[in-house]
């Protein structure tokens, strides 16, 4: 049975992520922190790791795309989560004598509209997910979570009261690096350019070059080099055509960093 390891309690986005990718059943290890999700894939003590990546309305999960650069894994599926935000609160509550919100940071970022209309003198505050918000409830707290979550005597709103109601998660499934397969309709991949005029607009004419559609493109300081960045990108390629091996050879010679995060 494959054993899926990914960001808790029970009931967060990432848990339902990882009971997708495990399709006909296999058991959930639920984690703490991001850092543990990825830790124990890269042991070899579960199958695969699972982690959101990016957001269709606050962007790229910066934390993950931090320790993705670093870790001993490699993106080999990636599943679009459609996501749902609904207040929770316990039974009985007058939402209008509710002073504190807990939530994940990018939930509470995606519902910031109804915040301040609904709950203008709320406190919110940040949990690790947006399930651990159901733990913080009492008669003058509130969480954000998931429409699929469940908890007895814990009551929902009715509307989705995120800003963007067409509003999306992109989750990877990670495999510990020398089981993955170089396959796939997209690559993803890290890229420091040289520090002159000019260089990341050389580095995606390689790209372009060889008819390539870039599909994203962000970009994260580098700890402790002011001025100075990382790219992640994002573009369509199968690591198994000599000519995008070739490609990439010509992008890797190029570049003073460059490393594939994932072929999906």
């Amino acid at each position: 049975m494959a054993r899926a390891s990914c960001l808790g309690p029970a009931g967060s986005y990432s848990e339902l992520a990882a009971k997708r990718f495990l399709e006909d059943g296999g058991e959930v290890v639920l984690c703490r922190s991001f850092s543990e999700v990825i830790s124990l894939c890269e042991r070899g003590e579960v199958d695969f790791a699972v982690i959101p990546i990016e957001n269709t309305i606050q962007g790229g999960v910066l934390q993950n795309l931090d320790l993705l650069e670093k870790a001993d894994v490699f993106a080999v599926q990636e599943l679009v989560l459609g996501i749902d935000h609904r207040l929770a609160y316990l039974a009985g509550v007058n939402i209008k004598e509710i002073t504190r919100v807990y939530s994940h940071e990018q939930a509470i970022g995606q519902c910031t509209a109804f915040l301040r209309e609904k709950l203008p003198e709320a406190q919110c505050i940040f949990t690790s997910s947006t399930a651990e918000s159901l733990s913080k409830l009492d008669a003058h707290s509130a969480g954000i979570v998931g429409s699929h979550v469940f908890a007895e005597g814990v009551e929902l709103s009715r509307e989705n009261i995120a800003d963007e109601k067409k509003n999306y998660t992109h989750f990877f499934k990670l495999v510990k690096r020398g089981e993955e397969a170089l396959r796939g309709k997209r690559l993803f991949f890290c890229a420091v350019c040289k520090h002159e005029p000019g260089s990341l607009v050389h580095l995606l004419g390689i790209f372009a070059g060889y008819g390539k559609n870039m599909t994203r493109i962000e970009s994260r300081p580098i700890k402790n080099v002011p001025g100075e960045y990382r790219f992640f990108i994002e573009l369509e390629g199968d690591g198994s055509d000599p000519v995008v091996r070739e490609m990439l050879k010509k992008a890797r010679d190029y570049c003073l960093q460059f490393r594939i995060l994932g072929n999906y």
